[in-house]
């Protein structure tokens, strides 16, 4: 007999109810023991069952988030009681592991049996132990891995080390890039290329090579082979060093491993205990993800293992009879003897993205849910909609995984985060006080925090907090020290504001600053959740919001509201629901292998076959774990793409009749594709990159007893005095575990569990759930009266809303945009504008844009006397405020009810790949006038009135000689799209608050840039005069033909202004390094965001405390029809180094951006090198990096070779050529091409004749060098500017 509630139900064994039948949504008939029968829910019959089952097997079930602060712990006790546990994850003083010791307490407390005569944990009561673990996040952010090496292709050293170029924080000088995992580097002479058959013709030279069919079908040439016995001698030596673990990644071994399995095998034969080949890792196309991947595997995999059996050892028998599973990134569980570093990476927060969508998806709701863990350093937001959303390649600590996982976006925004005030701006975050010391109120001498904030509001309690704080580690949180700082902050925020003239007047009182904070921290987490939602296309606000993690609910109503969201689920387990969500998850394996075939019926047998192959493999592995096959399921996978493009969605088959055994994918990948980028490619190949195979043991485990039904009003604790943004309010204080099934809590309220803190907001309505869960109604939440003078605190939200609008426009364009320039180069900007046309927000896409496009759309506004609804106008023109022909700017005029003019404008600016001109890629090293580089257009109507004037834009290019028209079409239909979107967010913006206040507050934004700006000029001012005597700062620096920027600053100390005369620099040159005067706006704009040091809005106040003087008809001005392709790439890095060398900020970075194109009349490629940057006072320069105005990306080197006919040879930092001081500058790169067919090879370059120059007596950096191996042998230098033809073999 068990007793559930006032209902005594009896079960005998053989009770003839299978699992099955409660997986579905009805009711059950039972036999109760007064042989009546009664009718019962699905979750009785199923709790009561499987507390049955629970007694019956007399086992304790662990599941265990070891976190990184703490360690949480759910368990199942055998007679079905839930213990739930939160420790330290480190505690050396008290015990050794933190799972092993959750395990241990609930253990002891629950038999009284807890250790075996040896000391070692008894496992003879566990049944199964699920884990998530941080340890492997923790080794590879604290770079305290297993010491491995890297062996790769000759002069591929530095590959990984390069990567993709780009540098992390384009406006951080001191560039910091992440160390790499390897601690050195093996070159093995050995290489395969792509075949490339009808595109190569090397004819006697391909000939000598070795042909191979690689797996995914595709013949390459083995152009150099393995030379054994030197790999062999290099792999003994490097063993006798003591390094154990090795990666190996050879290019293109995705497709033909056969090199990378002999050199496995004789590191296997020499005693490495653990090799990582890159195609085993992840047969994945990208030898760079490969390869950080692989090296992730052998860095993290001995480490990971050493912690496994670690904790393992702490049990009896080393949990011999035990099931252990651990969970991976991709948010399946795996046996602890497969888990493996590089799908370890993300084993926490996966736990809690299962924990979220097994317990609110069609449970509690509906809708999609975005789940919101909030914890003390950052937040992790992603979505579910009834199955995973996973990626397959992300980021994490500058490690690019090459792997699945959860789709899961971190924003550096947590209780921890530290709060400021700049110039008169509320700024939270990114830097978090960590766990030591911590919020101020730890007691541990801490900055004020997000937490902080809270406290001073009466939402967190601290007779409710565990005391732990102080010296004896035994007091509760100080609210005493937070509120002294919070006094003296808000005294430093009154004074600023009193000093100026056009802020409110009355003092702040200390809530409202604290208040203040919160709500900017709020804005800060809304960011990602709109990124995740409105970049695929769905609305925000219809979705419900999961919210866990300690510090979730003190903000879940806010973000909610500011969302448009109306519902609020906090699971009763919200502060480990990481560890639930491992008791709940299933057990997974995969299977994948690559391919290269155009998905068409003729393959379909072969991707039937291939997935059938793939599946039996993943049944097989999980029925030696255990499960039966009616427990297993499979999910098939290809990875698809459209030819020509490197943007592949990895979809799952639709039913159909007309397809692959499987189903129909290309439906699948049709519809997904429309969905994210808003169009699909007609009459375009769709190629299978990968073939994918996901086997899930289903777990069956359901969730928990339901509450009793509440027999009356909840009962408060007691009432405190708590703040919101329209004052305090009496607050009621409730304990969950008081509360019960249908207890209904109006708010203000907080509901204190013993894991976290719950705020019911004034309108919201908390009701428990069945589970005792808390499910939360938004009320209409009305936003108080905000007018259009200034306040400090809308402020900063206003400057958080314009930043995400332009970078919900960048998102929009990189989606649907087609061009390898802006959807994988990222070479494009979007922007918003005022009234005036003036720069509202710039989102940080490609620096030499960012003042460029503000001059774009002044010059609209001067020359077009009227502008209609539903009007587009497309404009590249260096006289119209272009940077260079081929970015081509879209601006789209916006207009609102009752308004004649346009009350702000949107904008796009993106490379394109070809508009006509003398030379494939529209980048002439050569040009002399502006007709030589393509099509020009200062107004031109792309929309007029709503119509796409598709015929006459075609005719324009047409006469331009344009080769890449679709393209050009497609990319321009993206930018409009992307300007549409920027219109519907500022609409939303606008109905939220009013015309008048959006508009008032874009001026407020740009008086912000511009006090900012003044408060660095003035310590400029005084240092200038501290070391020189003087406030006029004087540089110049030469182009290579000779031509002078000369640069005069005259600073005033007083008001922080300053005059920028470029007068002395030199003529317009028969050349095309002229640069339209907008570059040196972006320039200037660019220089002053470096030096101020922190985030400050992008827009024109940057600039309006300096005066600019340039010379009509000079290099910086130059007249009409002056050719300026190099301006914007060349003579745009010039002025950066004049600038920076006049205001003594750092030596000088390669200055160039090194611009390559090749191709012919039918393809092209263009592609930007990186080099070194300078160093500074403080720092050493990068090496190998894009530095200042660019910031785009290179193609991977595989992708590279399998689309064009050019073999890389060469990818490597040139060592020694940074320039010696005590703070070295960063070297440059040496990138070699071979050219397998005939090619017009362009070359736009700079710093071949003139050298970076040094700082303070360091030393100059070396000057690049172009040159050209003629297939006779001849080696040409080609200098810093030409074309040429170039033939198979050179």
């Amino acid at each position: 007999m068990l007793d559930i509630g006032v209902i005594k139900v009896q079960f005998q064994y053989n009770l003839a109810v299978t699992t099955s039948t409660f997986n579905k949504r009805e009711n059950c008939q039972i036999m109760l023991t007064t042989k009546s029968s009664l009718t019962l829910t699905k979750s009785i019959v199923w709790n009561t069952y499987r507390l049955l089952m629970a007694t019956k097997t007399g086992k304790f079930q662990f599941a265990i988030d070891r976190g990184g602060t703490f360690t949480d712990v759910f368990a199942r006790c055998p007679n079905g009681k839930i213990r739930v546990l939160k420790l330290l994850s480190e505690d050396p003083q008290h015990y050794g592991d933190a799972p092993t010791e959750g395990i241990r307490r609930i253990l002891q407390e629950e038999t009284g049996k807890d250790l075996d005569p040896e000391g070692n944990v008894n496992s003879n009561f566990i049944e199964w132990i699920r884990m998530g673990t941080t340890v492997a996040t923790n080794a590879l952010l604290e770079r305290k891995g297993e010491p491995m090496v890297l062996v790769t292709n000759k002069h591929f050293r530095d590959l990984l080390l390069i990567g993709n170029q780009a540098r992390p924080s384009i406006f951080s000088l001191n560039i910091k890039r992440p160390e790499v995992l390897y601690s050195g580097v093996i070159e093995v002479d050995c290489r395969i290329i792509p075949k490339l058959e009808g595109k190569c013709q090397l004819k006697d030279i391909a000939s000598k090579w070795r042909i191979v069919r690689g797996i995914t079908g595709e013949d390459f040439y083995v152009t150099r082979e393995v030379p054994y016995d030197k790999v062999r001698d290099s792999l003994s030596k490097l063993k006798r060093t003591g390094i154990n673990s090795i990666a190996v990644v050879l290019a293109h071994s995705y497709a033909f491993p056969e090199h990378e399995l002999i050199i496995g095998e004789i590191a296997k034969e020499i005693g490495f205990t653990h090799i990582s080949l890159s195609h085993e890792v992840m047969p994945m196309v990208k030898i760079v993800s490969r390869g950080f991947t692989a090296c992730a595997d052998a860095y993290l995999t001995p480490h990971v293992k050493r912690y496994v059996q670690g904790f393992s050892s702490g049990f009896k028998d080393n949990l011999k009879g035990c099931r252990v599973l651990f969970m991976q990134s991709d948010g399946g569980l795996t046996p602890m003897d497969a888990f493996n570093g590089a799908r370890a990476i993300l084993s926490g927060p996966a736990g809690g993205v299962v924990g979220y969508a097994v317990t609110t998806w069609q449970k509690e709701t509906d809708l999609p849910v975005i789940g919101f863990d909030m914890g003390g350093t950052s937040t992790d937001v992603s979505r579910f909609a009834g199955k995973y959303e996973h990626v397959h390649e992300s980021t994490t600590a500058g490690v690019t995984i090459q792997a699945p996982q959860l789709d899961v976006n971190t924003v550096a925004a947590g209780g921890g985060s530290m709060l400021f005030f700049r110039s008169g701006m509320f700024v939270v975050g990114p830097e978090s006080a960590g766990a030591h010391p911590g919020p101020t109120c730890y007691m541990k001498q801490g900055p004020l925090t997000v937490t902080d904030a809270n406290l001073a509001l009466g939402r967190l309690l601290p007779e409710y907090f565990p005391k732990i704080f102080g010296p004896n580690e035994d007091s509760p949180l100080d609210k005493s020290a937070t509120i002294r700082h919070f006094e003296e902050l808000s005294k430093d925020i009154n004074d600023f504001l009193s000093m100026q003239s056009d802020i409110q007047k009355n003092t702040m009182s200390l809530e409202e600053v604290a208040m203040g904070f919160v709500r900017v921290a709020n804005e800060a987490m809304c960011r990602p959740i709109r990124a995740l939602t409105q970049a695929k296309g769905y609305d925000t606000a219809r979705h419900a919001l999961a919210c866990f993690g300690g510090a979730g609910g003190q903000h879940a109503c806010a973000i909610a509201r500011s969302l448009g969201m109306t519902t609020v689920f906090i699971h009763k387990y919200a502060g480990i629901l990481s560890a639930y969500g491992m008791a709940l998850a299933d057990v997974v394996h995969e299977a994948q292998e690559p391919a290269a075939k155009i998905y068409t019926s003729d393959n379909f047998r072969y991707f039937s076959s291939r997935l059938d192959v793939l599946g039996e493999q993943c049944k097989e592995e999980l029925q030696k774990q255990g499960f039966d096959e009616g427990n297993i399921h499979l999910d098939y996978y290809l990875h698809m793409r459209y030819d020509g493009t490197d943007c592949a969605l990895m979809c799952n088959p639709a039913k159909s009749h007309v397809a692959t055994k499987h189903g129909d994918f290309l439906k699948s990948f049709v519809e997904r594709y429309q969905t994210e980028f808003g169009f699909v490619i007609k009459n375009r190949d769709i190629i299978v990159d990968d073939i994918r195979v996901r086997g899930i043991g289903k777990s069956l485990i359901e969730e928990d007893i339901g509450k009793d039904m509440a027999s009356g009003e909840p009962k408060a604790e007691k009432c405190v005095r708590t703040y919101f943004e329209s004052g305090f309010y009496d607050t009621k204080v409730y304990l969950l575990e008081k509360l019960s099934q249908g207890h209904v809590i109006n708010g203000p309220a907080i509901i204190m569990d013993k894991l976290s803190t719950i705020l019911v907001e004034p309108d919201c309505t908390a009701v428990i759930t069945r589970c005792g869960d808390v499910k939360i109604t938004i009320g209409s939440g009305k936003i108080g009266g905000i007018g259009p003078e200034l306040d400090s605190i809308q402020l900063s939200i206003f400057s958080h809303r314009f930043m995400s609008i332009a970078e919900q426009m960048g998102r929009i364009l990189q989606r649907t945009s087609i061009s390898t320039n802006i959807k994988e180069r990222l070479d494009f900007s979007c922007a918003l504008f005022g009234a005036d046309g003036g720069l509202v927000s710039n989102a940080p896409h490609i620096p030499v844009h960012l003042g460029a496009m503000q001059e774009a759309v002044q010059y609209q506004m001067k020359t077009r006397r009227q502008f209609h609804e539903g009007d587009v106008i497309l404009s590249n023109h260096p006289a119209a405020g272009g940077s260079h022909l081929p970015d081509f700017t879209v601006i789209t005029p916006v207009f609102y009810k009752g308004e004649d003019r346009p009350i702000f404008y949107v904008a796009s600016r993106g490379h394109h790949a070809d508009i006509g001109g003398i030379t494939p890629g529209s980048m002439p090293p050569h040009s002399t006038s502006l007709d030589q580089e393509g099509a020009a257009f200062k107004s031109f109507l792309l929309v007029n009135k709503g119509r796409f004037c598709e015929e006459e834009f075609i005719a324009e290019i047409n006469r331009a000689g344009g080769r890449n028209l679709n393209d050009n079409i497609s990319d321009l239909r993206a930018q409009v799209a992307a300007n549409q979107k920027g219109i519907q967010l500022v609409g939303e913006l606008i109905a939220q608050y009013g015309l008048h206040v959006v508009q008032a507050y874009m001026g407020h934004i740009q008086s912000n840039a511009e006090i900012a700006v003044r408060d660095m000029l003035k310590e400029v001012a005084i240092d200038a005069l501290k070391r020189t005597g003087k406030t006029v700062l004087e540089a110049e620096d030469r182009m290579d033909d000779g031509s002078l920027i000369k640069l005069k600053v005259t600073l005033n100390q007083k008001d922080g202004s300053a005059i920028c005369d470029f007068s002395g620099s030199g003529p317009e040159v028969w050349g095309n390094c002229n640069a339209p005067k907008a570059i040196t706006f972006s320039a200037l704009i660019y220089c002053l965001r470096c030096m101020v040091g922190h985030d400050v809005p992008l827009n024109q106040g940057c600039l309006a405390p300096i005066d600019v003087i340039i010379p009509k008809g000079s290099i910086l001005d130059p007249s009409d029809n002056a050719a300026v392709v190099g301006g914007n790439v060349l003579t745009s890095q010039r002025i950066v180094d004049v600038v920076l060398k006049a205001f003594r900020v750092c030596a000088a970075s390669q200055g160039c951006m090194n611009n390559i194109t090749f191709g012919s009349e039918s393809w092209g490629c263009y592609e930007t090198v990186a080099g070194g940057s300078g160093a500074g006072p403080t720092w050493h320069g990068c090496s190998g990096i894009h530095t200042h105005m660019t910031n785009t990306r290179i193609t991977d080197i595989e992708i590279l070779e399998r689309r064009y006919p050019v073999h890389v040879r060469k990818f490597m930092l040139r060592e020694g050529t940074g320039g010696a001081g005590r703070y070295q500058g960063g070297d440059g790169v040496l990138r070699e091409l071979y050219f397998r067919a005939p090619v017009t090879l362009s070359v736009l370059t700079e710093r071949r004749v003139l050298e970076p120059y040094g700082l303070e007596g360091g030393s100059p950096g070396a000057r690049g060098l172009n040159l050209l191996i003629r297939f006779d042998g001849r080696t040409i230098n080609l200098g810093p500017k030409t074309a040429v033809q170039v033939e198979p073999g050179e």
